[in-house]
Formats: C-alpha cells, structure tokens, sequence
C-alpha cells in the first residue's frame, strides 16, 4: 500500500494518478485491464500491481538495477534493499518456440536476438518501464566475455534507446554492501567461481582466481547419479536442480576424509522428493553431491586454492587484512555447510608444506552480507545506482560517438574525462 497525494487529470483517453515519485495510467472504463480507482478526500491509498496489464509507473530519478547471471536475473531499483524479482536467465524464441538460455549463444546475431527478446520481457513484463532514456545499471563478471558486453551495449543503446549505462564489476559494488574497503570476495556461481582481492577500494587484478566449479557441476552429477537410479524417470535441470537446494548440503571435512575408505561413516538418511513419482534420494548423494567443488583439479586447484594462492599473490602488507575479510556470494555459496567447510578447508591446507612456507596467516574470518548471497552483488548495485556518479556513466551520445564500452580494468578509460559526464 502506498500513501500519496493524488491529483486528476486526463491523459490521452486514460486515468491518470500523478504524485511526486510514480505515475500511474489506467485503461479507460470500457478496456478489459480497467482498475476502478475511487478517490475520497486528498490522500488515499493506492494498491500497486505491477503484473496487472495497463499499469505502468516510473521515476525520473530512480536507476534500474540488473545483474544478469548465467542462471538467474535480478532486477530492481536504486536504492531498494532487495530485488524486485529473481527469473531465468533465458527465453523461449518466437520463431522456434525453444526456451534458450542467453548465455548458450551461437555467434553475435544470435546473441543479439536473444538479449532483444530477453531484455524486452524483463523490462515491459518483470520490471514494467519503458527503457527509453532510462538509466540502467548492469553488474558484471570479471569473466563475461567482451563479445557479450559489446553486444549488450548495442541491445540497450541502439534498439531500447536507453539514456546511460553504467557498467560495474560484480566484486568491487559488493564491498559497499559492508561498509569496508577491503575484502577477499569470493563468488561462486552457476558456471565458475571467481576471486578478485580488494585493498582499499582497489581490485587487485594480477591476483585474479577463476575455475569452472559451481551449480553447473554439481547438477552434472545429481543427474548422472539419479538416472542411473531411476532410468524411467524424466531427469530434468529444473528437477535436479529443486533436488540440490531441498535436500544436498555440504559434508564435514572430518566425513569427506573417510568417505571413500574403508571405515566410511554411516550415510545420511534417504529423503523422499515429492513429485509426479516420488524419488528417494539415496543419503550418499545427498552428502556427495558438493564433493566435487573441493576436489584437486590436475593443476592441484580448488576453491579453497583459489583463496590461497590469490592471497599469496597480493603484497605482503595486505594479505592479513584480506584474510580476515572474506566475503561469499553467488547462489551455491548459499549451500547449508558451504562456509564451514571453507574454513576448515583453508586452515588445514596453510599448514601444509605446500603452503606453510609462503603464508603466515593462520586466522581467516568470514563476513555476513547484509542479504542473501545469491543478491549480494545486486545490492552494491542498487547503493551505487543512488549515488550520483556522472564519471561512471556512459550516456547514449557519447556511445553512439565512440560506437565502444569503455573497459572498467582498463587504465586509459578510468582517466578522468568531461566529456563523459551523465546528464541528470
């Protein structure tokens, strides 16, 4: 419910609620969306709906907030402290009718159509605004490929003529969820895990940490293992998926020693999946299935590594501020058990001679974002889209000039510019 002043007036043949933040147009009485609005007295309330066809409200000042993920969206507004929706990452084509996910494309014209039928539903379905001449805000990995984000730039400038962009690394607007300057920022993810070390509001790029373990792994093995379980059963992503979060958690470090050996400890107990068919899942796969995140790749890597190594990377002076500043986002870091077995992970590995030699360290401390994990990263974004910074900005002129994205690690496109200042 929301509490304004209203003021009546007509507007191309609909009703219209003006107040200082949103507007509101209705449909005319004889069109099927109509919503009766009867107003008694100056101040009323109005109930907002936005999945109702026909409604529509903006604001002049608010930046749109999007963390485009490799499985998941969100999307809100600045300074919101949660998103107005979490969806898919992925579209069903009109042509073929398919469900695509945007980030299995094929070349660039094919990217292009799919961001065009993806940011089209998200923008006049999920977050109801027109994009043109909006300011929008887009979270990015330090892995998406340049490809993707030329691409993107060209979808938001040239087809939705949106006013200005701002492009901002996933793990630098994350800090300013916790009000520090430094942190080790670890995000785990559908598709990989990646590492950047902040010192003092500064990306430490040479120490950059990136590997192929997230959700995406972990689903290849709950579906291999189940269909080999079940060989009758439809064994979807979707049904793995729901299986991962509802029953799987993270075992002990103490457990996963002797998991494989003789002596292995009793398994957990099955659970029941309720479904079409109800399947069991065996409690060995339940404490399995995140197995395969600590294990040693053929270069001896692993999260845990990750970790390690970049702090062995970074100065010597900064390496006990980052170790006692961990932070964990992305939605598999989200994992009953994830943190702790993180922590039991590092301080046995920095006792081993591999590593006992390079770091002295022997305290890591984890910090609690303010939010979920899995939206940690869009909250950052939604703090900076609040504050005015018109450097950061790339508005449609001087895109359509350049006909380029400024890079964020590139130190010639960070140099101060005038030219390059966002009209508000």
């Amino acid at each position: 419910m929301i509490h304004m002043s209203c003021l009546r007036s007509k507007c191309k043949g609909k009703f219209t609620i003006a107040c200082n933040f949103y507007v509101l147009c209705f449909p005319p009485a004889s069109s099927p969306g109509y919503i009766a609005a009867r107003l008694r007295g100056t101040t009323r309330s109005v109930k907002m709906l936005r999945t109702y066809e026909g409604i529509r409200f903006f604001s002049d000042k608010q930046m749109v907030i999007l963390d485009i993920g490799s499985a998941y969206t969100k999307f809100g507004y600045a300074g919101e402290p949660t998103p107005r929706g979490i969806i898919r990452t992925e579209i069903k084509c009109p042509d073929s009718k398919e469900l695509r996910k945007i980030y299995n494309y094929k070349d660039t014209e094919d990217l292009y159509q799919l961001l065009i039928e993806f940011l089209h539903a998200l923008f006049f379905k999920h977050v109801v605004i027109s994009p043109k001449d909006a300011r929008i805000v887009i979270l990015e990995s330090l892995l998406v490929p340049t490809q993707f984000r030329d691409t993107l730039a060209k979808v938001l400038f040239r087809h939705f003529e949106i006013g200005s962009l701002m492009l901002l690394s996933t793990h630098l607007a994350t800090i300013s969820t916790l009000g520090v300057n430094s942190a080790l920022v670890l995000d785990v993810g559908y598709k990989e895990a990646t590492l950047i070390p902040i010192y003092e509001g500064e990306p430490i790029l040479k120490a950059w940490q990136a590997l192929p373990l997230g959700g995406q792994i972990v689903h290849e093995y709950l579906m291999k293992s189940l269909r080999e379980i079940y060989p009758n059963v439809n064994i979807t992503e979707k049904l793995v998926e729901d299986i991962k979060v509802r029953t799987c958690f993270v075992t002990t470090l103490e457990r996963s020693a002797k998991l494989e050996t003789a002596d292995a400890p009793k398994p957990p107990p099955a659970v029941k999946y309720p479904g079409v068919k109800s399947i069991n899942i065996p409690g060995e796969i339940r404490e399995k299935a995140f197995e395969v995140l600590w294990e040693r790749d053929n270069d001896n890597l692993s999260i845990p590594t990750m970790i390690l190594n970049a702090i062995i990377q970074c100065p010597i002076d900064t390496r006990r501020t980052l170790a006692e500043n961990i932070l964990l986002i992305g939605g598999t870091a989200m994992t009953k058990g994830f943190a702790s077995r993180l922590k039991s992970e590092l301080l046995t590995l920095v006792k081993s001679s591999h590593y006992s030699e390079k770091l002295k360290i022997q305290t890591f401390m984890f910090h609690t974002a303010p939010s979920k994990p899995n939206y940690t990263a869009w909250l950052g974004g939604a703090i900076f889209g609040s504050v005015d910074l018109p450097l950061r900005c790339l508005t449609k002129e001087n895109y359509l000039k350049s006909d380029r994205v400024p890079d964020w690690v590139s130190l010639i496109d960070n140099q101060r510019d005038e030219s390059t200042v966002c009209e508000t």
